[in-house]
Order: C-alpha cells, then sequence, then structure tokens
C-alpha cells in the first residue's frame, strides 16, 4: 500500500507525463518538418517508457525496469533511428501538402480531445490508477495516430502515425490492466519493431523505383 505523500507524487509524475504527451501530439499535429516529427515521435516513446515507471514508484520491480527500458530504447531511440536512415535515403525534410493542412490539424486535434474527455465520462472502466487524465490522453493519442495515417502524403508521417496510435493503445492498457505478463507484452513491442522496420524498408523501395515518398502518388500507376 502507499502512503498518502508516495500516492500525491505517482499522480503528479503521471499527470506531468500525460500532459506533455498532449502537447507533443499537438506538435505532430503542426510540424511539417519530417526530421522534427521523428523527434517529437522519439520524445513521445521515451514518454510512454515512462508511464509503468511512474506508475509503479517506489515498488519498482525488475520485470517493470525491464518493459520500461524495452520500450524506451525500441520507441525513443531504434524507431527514430530506423526512420531518419530512411529519411536520409529519400532526400526529404519536409511534408509540404498533406491532405489536410496544419492549421486545420490542430483544429482536428481540439476537437479529438474534447471527443475523448466526453468519451471518457461516458463509457466506466476499471482504471487502476488514481489520475483522471489516462483513459482521456489514451483516446486522444489513439485518435491523432489514425488522423496522422490518413492526413498526411509522405509515408514518414504515416509510419509516425502508426506509432502513435500504438502509443495510445499501450497506454490505454495500462489503465485498465493491472497486470499482462511480460511475454506478451515484450511480444507486442517485437511486433512493431518488425512493423516499423517493414515499413522503412518499403520506404527506402518507394523512394528509389519512383524518387519520392509520396504515398498519394502511387494510386496514379496504371498498366
Amino acid at each position: 500500500l502507499y502512503s498518502g505523500g508516495e500516492v500525491f507524487i505517482m499522480n503528479l509524475q503521471l499527470d506531468i507525463i500525460l500532459i506533455l504527451m498532449i502537447l507533443s501530439t499537438f506538435l505532430l499535429l503542426g510540424t511539417s518538418r519530417l526530421g522534427a516529427c521523428i523527434r517529437i515521435g522519439a520524445m513521445q516513446g521515451i514518454m510512454i517508457g515512462l508511464l509503468p515507471l511512474a506508475i509503479s514508484g517506489s515498488c519498482l520491480t525488475l520485470r517493470i525496469a525491464l518493459i520500461g527500458t524495452v520500450v524506451m530504447g525500441l520507441k525513443g531511440f531504434m524507431f527514430p533511428y530506423l526512420l531518419f536512415r530512411a529519411l536520409r535515403e529519400s532526400n526529404t525534410s519536409r511534408e509540404v501538402q498533406p491532405f489536410v493542412g496544419y492549421i486545420a490539424s490542430i483544429f482536428v486535434g481540439v476537437l479529438s480531445i474534447l471527443a475523448s474527455f466526453w468519451l471518457d465520462t461516458k463509457l466506466h472502466f476499471p482504471i487502476y490508477f488514481a489520475s483522471d487524465l489516462v483513459v482521456p490522453v489514451a483516446f486522444f493519442i489513439m485518435i491523432t495516430g489514425l488522423f496522422l495515417i490518413v492526413a498526411r502524403r509522405t509515408a514518414v508521417n504515416q509510419v509516425i502515425g502508426y506509432i502513435v496510435l500504438e502509443n495510445g493503445i499501450y497506454t490505454f492498457g495500462l489503465a485498465i490492466v493491472r497486470d499482462i505478463p511480460v511475454l506478451m507484452e515484450l511480444g507486442v513491442l517485437m511486433d512493431m519493431f518488425v512493423a516499423v522496420f517493414v515499413m522503412g524498408i518499403a520506404i527506402y523501395g518507394i523512394n528509389r523505383e519512383f524518387d519520392h515518398i509520396d504515398s498519394h502518388r502511387l494510386n496514379t500507376l496504371k498498366g
């Protein structure tokens, strides 16, 4: 059991991480530079890795430390490394003409976070942590990840959207599931690693064959 002071510190740490995740998500919505998007995604990946550590507080175990370290290593360093490598090969630095503009994207983000808080009031999940932000933030990140996948043209931003979507799913899982077997958690992370690795190869192949990474232009291929 935790004392009142420990609970307050844990909740404060958790709320700070969740607020930073919200801010980083809005930065992704409003940024055109692909390098900056990758760095923001890496920062969010590190914060995702810190979530289980903040939740455990003084009851930190080797299992939780291992999970947090693996998450931060993959999402904070390995995935960004693969994306930066693909970005260098493509010689692309900006998302010039997204399907949805950046001001409109931020407006969609505001609507999404309002909808997430509203949805949280309608759905009554068995939350095991005191912070009221966990589920709304998880919903918001999931919605934003899906939005980035469909609203951006370049394959790099679409991969980042996929990672952001998984970040939201991971956050939601931490909120409503008290204990997940470590092999299952590491298995999900390995699936993510393989997916991002394959996407990186696809980005390189698209750029090599067509001299661009605009996935929308692939729709015009004929014959």
